[in-house]
């Protein structure tokens, strides 16, 4: 498996572009693993790199510490209904229930690709038959701590409850792009030598709901990348991957998330959360 894994690697750097993580591409800086297996073992060397610290089991933890941190042109916090906030910057308050709905065209990849390196690396497994989050996912939010005691990002660390096994290991921050006008939602997925990052643009929609899309767009915009470092160089692609996260409260008042996902414009995954506050 180590020569697939160096095979792919070596993919991306051919495909994509040198970078300067230090310099003009800083905005692609982002946790990586230092192993093949993911799991949680990136978040104190990320914690390191902010000159900071990973608070665990910090109560009332949230992805984004606080969401008017996305204010600009076309995004006001103020705007969401106060569930959808809190869940985000209260996300250990909530449970998670999960339902999955492939493409009947792409299930048999994202098994090929879920068993080849999603289960083995405990990262960007996604779950490709409904049974498989039949019992839910367990949810633990770890935030990465500055030496000024601001929270700079947050691990979300999201396993199967049925079997333990990892699905996403993600580093959240909110990062402003070059030339945007307002700040994304940045999610990183370390991988060994690299990862794939997501810079999500937040909207306000009418009835108060969250909507994060990841669209099509030029090198520098918010959409789907893949980082890979070799010999402290790095490379980035843009992938055609596109995802759309609906955040609202339903009739009955009852929080949930629709989650699709697209390569170029054909629609791959589909993905429903109801979100429960934890009771005590």
């Amino acid at each position: 498996m180590a020569r697939l894994d160096g095979a792919t690697r070596l993919f991306w750097r051919i495909a994509g572009r040198p970078v300067d993580q230090g310099g003009e591409q800083r905005w692609l800086a982002a946790p990586t693993s230092s192993t093949a297996r993911v799991g949680d073992g990136w978040l104190r060397s990320a914690a390191a790199e902010y000159g900071g610290t990973v608070r665990e089991d910090a109560e009332g933890a949230g992805l984004l510490a606080d969401m008017s941190r996305l204010d600009g042109p076309g995004f006001a916090a103020a705007e969401l209904r106060a569930g959808i906030r809190d869940f985000y910057e209260r996300t250990s308050d909530w449970r998670m229930e999960a339902w999955t709905q492939w493409s009947a065209v792409f299930q048999p990849g994202g098994e090929l690709v879920t068993r080849l390196f999603g289960r083995r690396v405990q990262q960007l497994a996604l779950p490709t038959r409904p049974l498989d989050v039949a019992h839910g996912m367990s949810s633990r939010v770890s935030p990465i701590i500055g030496p000024d005691g601001d929270q700079r990002a947050a691990g979300w660390l999201r396993t199967l409850r049925s079997t333990g096994e990892y699905v996403f290991s993600g580093c959240y921050s909110i990062r402003t792009l070059p030339g945007s006008r307002r700040p994304s939602v940045h999610v990183a997925f370390p991988l060994e030598a690299g990862n794939v990052q997501v810079f999500l643009r937040p909207r306000v929609l009418p009835d108060g709901a969250l909507e994060l899309s990841s669209p099509s767009g030029a090198f520098g915009e918010d959409g789907a990348y893949v980082v890979v470092n070799h010999r402290g160089r790095a490379s980035a692609a843009r992938i055609p991957i596109h995802e759309r996260f609906h955040v609202y409260v339903d009739e009955e008042g009852v929080l949930r998330t629709d989650h699709t996902l697209w390569l170029w414009s054909a629609r791959v995954l589909r993905i429903h959360y109801k979100l429960s506050p934890v009771t005590t």
